[in-house]
């Protein structure tokens, strides 16, 4: 048991850092970020909180017994889907894009083990992660893109 566990952890680490070193820029920048709010960054930001209520109103039918585990994953599929053929042209936004594609990806990956009736813990826990990367992510862009009229307070 003690052994499953320090592989989960090790496992656990291992995708922060692997995530944190992807998501990260390694480039040097002139200085600090540029937004945009063009359209195509509206619309993400509008699909995006659609999918996200949707799966988690998805979740929480899974949790109090009306929805199959199977049914939750193909939903987070879709919205994994459907945020990936958005476009935004914000560099945060794009950032924001691949995160909630992976954390989507993650928690179907999650409800397929539930459906099998098996432990879903470590993408639950990946899942959760990449969560608070895209909420970090638009927490320190809200304010440059207030300023051009993009709202992402709701995703917040």
């Amino acid at each position: 048991m003690r052994r499953f566990a320090l592989y989960g952890l090790g496992l656990l680490l291992a995708s922060a850092i692997a995530l944190t070193y992807a998501t990260s820029s390694r480039a040097k920048t002139a200085g600090p970020v540029s937004h945009t709010c063009s359209v195509t960054d509206r619309a993400f930001i509008d699909g995006a909180k659609t999918n996200v209520d949707a799966v988690d109103l998805w979740g929480q039918q899974y949790l109090d017994g009306d929805a199959a585990p199977a049914d939750v994953a193909a939903e987070a599929a879709r919205a994994a889907k459907i945020v990936g053929a958005t476009s935004p042209t914000d560099p945060s936004l794009v950032q924001t894009r691949t995160l909630l594609m992976a954390m989507f990806t993650a928690y179907g990956k999650a409800m397929e083990q539930r459906a099998k009736h098996r432990d879903a813990s470590d993408h639950i826990l990946q899942a959760y992660g990449l969560a608070n990367f895209a909420h970090d992510v638009l927490l320190k862009a809200e304010p440059g893109l207030a300023r051009r009229g993009c709202d992402v307070l709701p995703l917040l």
